[in-house]
């Protein structure tokens, strides 16, 4: 899966799941303020990415993710690492 395509899958369900106008998200905008994220949302966020991607997702993965760039890159680094171990 390229960089790319995680990009589309991912804005997909930002907006569908958390009601997000699309042209809000861009790169370096902060991913928990755009999204308005609690932490019930994060849980939401895991379970969709778990189930669209294939990889667990730990709590503390989210400590160095800001900017949707950092989601991207981590989603994409997770999925390489999963490819690896095929």
């Amino acid at each position: 899966m390229t960089k790319e395509e995680i990009i589309s899958k991912c804005n997909e369900f930002f907006v569908e799941e958390f009601e997000v106008d699309g042209s809000k998200i861009s790169l370096e905008a902060n991913l928990r303020e755009t999204l308005d994220l609690d932490s019930l949302d994060y849980v939401d966020l895991v379970v969709v990415i778990e189930s669209n991607f294939g990889f667990k997702v730990k709590g503390e993965d989210f400590v160095n993710i800001n900017t949707f760039d950092d989601f991207y890159n981590y989603c994409y680094n997770k999925i390489q690492e999963k490819a690896q171990m095929a």
